[in-house]
Order: structure tokens, then C-alpha cells, then sequence
């Protein structure tokens, strides 16, 4: 079922359209910590390493599936908002299309690059092996992740953001029980458990194609839809490619943060990895806000109501102000109990980096929060130019901690590298929004795509 979120309360549209993205994300956290989970209990310390060391390599890609996911999804949630099912249509087919290109070249070149990189990030030897073989699988079934991402977002664009959640949960529990039958049954250590993944994503991206033809009539896509004009391919990527380049780019300074990590032994790396997936949980509710407000400015935008987008953010700093404090109770109080699911009997020195690493972080979790309220509202709102360069700022922050702060501060560098991106990258998205709502016709409308 399609929602228009141009009419109604603001509030009430976005919390309704958030609670299945939320019960969704979470779902999707604990079909990535399914595989930490199960390599780290049944396994052992360094296959969780393993894991965990290819976790800035996977969210590099995995960011940049996402971010040209999200773009399509904004230019079908403003054609969705404009009432033109006939661009909404060419749009979701260009999606398509353009999609079999990033995944072919994805594909090969991350192939390509993954020991290179594993290498040059100074991972530990005594868990390469695990990290070649994980990310060789999880590379390989790159079109699964990034069909899955693109079919949702689509989903998403014209209002629909329980369907995605249904088949997420049938692949959630798959991927479970796949984990389970890989990795204990049939013994193949860290690859079993990235081949499950692989597998359970396909499974959902096909389950979202077939609904989305089946039950949604404008969706249905004829000849004349394909047709690949250059002025929609560009405007397809120009709000695609900015969005997946700071998805990219803030992964990049992960990967140069985590090098600095596996300097310090793959004791640290199992302790971040699974620190690392405690805050994932406990910020849900900000990504899930981000994702509604892009999707909530998107069809606002598509229907000229500026008014209801400024007046949307403003209900929606409620939300931020629950989101934070669930991700401190969360992280701060809860972690050490979460961190004891991803390691049998964890020894004293694990549990006390993560809980050092946790309770340093949730002290800046309003900036996190309203970094994901204002990247995606200027998203949504087709500047994704500007959340690109703040993607810069954070890598840029978290490549200086790396090379000059943990020789001074040691561990506790590693603790503040990415609180110290947060603020690097929020302040100015927050300045911009303030500045562009104050004119949207000169900043957003001119933006708005009149052609088919």
C-alpha cells in the first residue's frame, strides 16, 4: 500500500512510516550480527576478528549499494509527490538498469582489490585467511545486496515501508538457520556464514521484485519505460552517486581508523568488532529517522509543500531526542551484557575496551542523531552534494586520529575518532539546512524535474 506523506500531520506520517523501517533495521542488525554471533561462539576469538576486520571493506561497498539505492529512491519518492506516474515509471526502470552496470563493476573491481586492501590495512596474519575468504564471498554477491537495497527503496519512494520489512524478516530468519547449517553442520568457518548472508539477501531481493510487479499496477513496466535518455541517467546519478560517494567516503576513514586498530592485535580488533555492533543496535531509531525524513522531504518536495518539510523537521527533533536516549541506555548501560553474545566467555581485557569504547561514545550521540535527521532531509531534498563533502569531513577527522592521535592517546584515540567526525560533519549540515529552507525556491525548486 502506497502512503502520501503530502497530506496528514507531519508527526504522525513520519512515525507511522518509521515504525516498519524501524522493526526492519533492526532485523537487518541482527542479520549482520548473526554471523558475528555464531563465528564468535561456536568459532572462536579470531574468526570474530576475522569478521570484524572486513567490517569497514564490506561498508565501503555495502555503503556505496546503499547510497545509489537511496538516490534512486528519492528521485521516485519527488515523481511519486509530483503525481507523474509516467516518470515514476522511467525512473524506477532506469533504477533497474543502472543498477546491473555499479553491480558489474562493483563486482569486478572489489575482486579484484580485496587482499591488496587487507593487506595495506595491516590486518593480523593470524586471521587473514578468514577475512580473504569472508569478503570474496560477500563481494561476489554484491548484485543480491544492491538489488535488494534498490527494490526497497523503490518500495519506499511511493509510501511502502512495511512490505520491505516482511521479506527482510523471512531473510533474517534464513540467514539464521543458513549460518547455523554452514558454519556448525557443514564446518566452513567464515565463509559459510558470508555465504548465508548472500544467499538470504537474494532470497529477499527476489521476493521484492515480484511484489512490487504483482501488487502495484503503476510499477508495472512496459517497453517505452526503458527508454535509457541521457538527462535521466544524469539526474539519476546526480543524486545516486553524491549519496553513495559519502556513504563511500566515510567508509573510507573507517578503513584508515581500523587499520590503526589492527595495530594493536586482534585481542582490540574482537573487542571494537563487537563494541562496534553494540552502537549499530543502539542507532537504529536515528538511521530509521533519517530514512523516513529522506523519503517523507522527497514526496514534500515532488509536491512544492516547503512548508510541510520545515515544519516536519521540527516535529521530528522529538524523535531525536527519544533516539538518543535509547542509544545511551542502550550502549551504555546494556553493552557489556550485548558484547557477551558475540564471544564465549570473554576475558576481562575484551570486555573493558568495548565498555570503554561504548560509554566514551554515548556522551555524543545527540550529534550522531541529528546527523542522520539533517544528511538525509538535504538528501531527500535532492542536495546531495553537501552531505558528500561533510562524508569528507569525517574521514578526514578520523584519518588525522589514526595517523597522529593513537601513538599520544593510545585506545582511548580509537574511542573518539568517530564522536569527533559526528561534530566535524554535523555542525555544517545543520548550518545549511537553516540556510536553504529559509529560500527553498532558489535552492531545492529549481531542482525539481519537469521532463519525463
Amino acid at each position: 500500500m502506497t502512503k502520501d506523506m503530502t497530506q496528514g500531520k507531519p508527526l504522525k506520517l513520519i512515525l507511522a512510516f518509521s515504525i516498519p523501517l524501524l522493526i526492519g533495521n533492526i532485523f537487518q542488525q541482527f542479520y549482520n550480527m548473526v554471523d558475528s554471533i555464531i563465528v564468535g561462539q561456536f568459532i572462536g576469538e579470531e574468526a570474530l576478528a576475522a569478521v570484524g576486520a572486513t567490517g569497514s571493506m564490506v561498508f565501503l561497498v555495502i555503503g556505496f549499494c546503499n547510497g545509489i539505492a537511496s538516490g534512486f529512491g528519492v528521485m521516485i519518492s519527488q515523481a511519486f509527490g509530483a503525481g507523474d506516474k509516467k516518470r515514476l515509471r522511467n525512473y524506477v526502470a532506469v533504477a533497474l538498469m543502472l543498477s546491473a552496470v555499479v553491480m558489474v563493476v562493483l563486482t569486478g573491481v572489489t575482486m579484484v582489490t580485496t587482499e591488496p586492501l587487507l593487506h595495506l590495512m595491516r590486518t593480523p596474519e593470524n586471521i587473514m585467511d578468514g577475512a580473504s575468504s569472508y569478503l570474496m564471498i560477500i563481494y561476489g554477491g554484491l548484485g543480491a545486496t544492491l538489488y535488494y537495497n534498490v527494490l526497497s527503496c523503490i518500495l519506499r519512494g511511493v509510501g511502502d515501508s512495511r512490505t520491505p520489512l516482511y521479506f527482510l524478516i523471512v531473510s533474517s530468519l534464513l540467514n539464521v538457520v543458513l549460518d547455523l547449517l554452514f558454519v556448525i553442520t557443514f564446518h566452513m568457518g567464515v565463509a559459510g556464514a558470508g555465504l548465508a548472508t548472500v544467499i538470504a539477501q537474494g532470497v529477499s531481493a527476489v521476493l521484492c521484485l515480484i511484489y512490487m510487479f504483482k501488487k502495484f499496477p503503476m510499477l508495472r513496466l512496459g517497453k517505452s519505460d526503458f527508454r535509457c535518455r541521457w538527462y535521466t541517467v544524469v539526474q539519476m546519478f546526480s543524486v545516486g552517486l553524491p549519496m553513495a560517494l559519502q556513504f563511500s567516503i566515510t567508509a573510507v576513514g573507517v578503513m584508515i581508523l581500523q587499520s590503526a586498530i589492527n595495530d594493536f592485535g586482534s585481542t582490540v580488533v574482537a573487542s571494537y568488532t563487537a563494541a562496534s555492533k553494540v552502537e549499530n543496535l543502539s542507532t537504529q531509531i536515528m538511521i530509521t529517522l533519517g530514512a523516513a525524513m529522506a523519503t517523507y522531504c522527497g514526496q514534500n518536495m515532488g509536491a512544492g509543500r516547503f512548508d510541510r518539510v520545515k515544519e516536519g523537521v521540527r516535529q521530528s527533533y522529538i524523535i531525536v531526542l527519544g533516539a538518543v536516549g535509547v542509544a545511551v541506555f542502550v550502549s551504555a548501560v546494556c553493552g557489556e551484557s550485548i558484547v557477551r553474545w558475540f564471544i564465549s566467555n570473554p576475558s576481562e581485557e575484551v570486555l573493558a575496551y568495548a565498555t570503554t569504547y561504548l560509554h566514551t561514545i554515548s556522551w555524543y550521540f545527540v550529534f550522531l542523531a541529528f546527523l542522520f535527521l539533517y544528511r538525509n532531509v538535504l538528501q531527500g531534498l535532492g542536495n546531495g552534494i553537501l552531505p558528500m563533502l561533510c562524508g569528507v569531513a569525517e574521514m578526514v577527522v578520523r584519518t588525522i586520529i589514526a595517523f597522529t592521535l593513537t601513538g599520544k592517546w593510545g585506545y582511548m584515540a580509537i574511542c573518539m575518532a568517530s564522536p569527533l567526525a559526528w561534530i566535524a560533519a554535523c555542525i555544517p549540515l545543520w548550518l545549511c539546512y537553516q540556510i536553504q529552507i529559509r529560500d527553498p525556491q532558489r535552492w531545492f525548486l529549481r531542482k525539481r524535474t519537469v521532463r519525463a
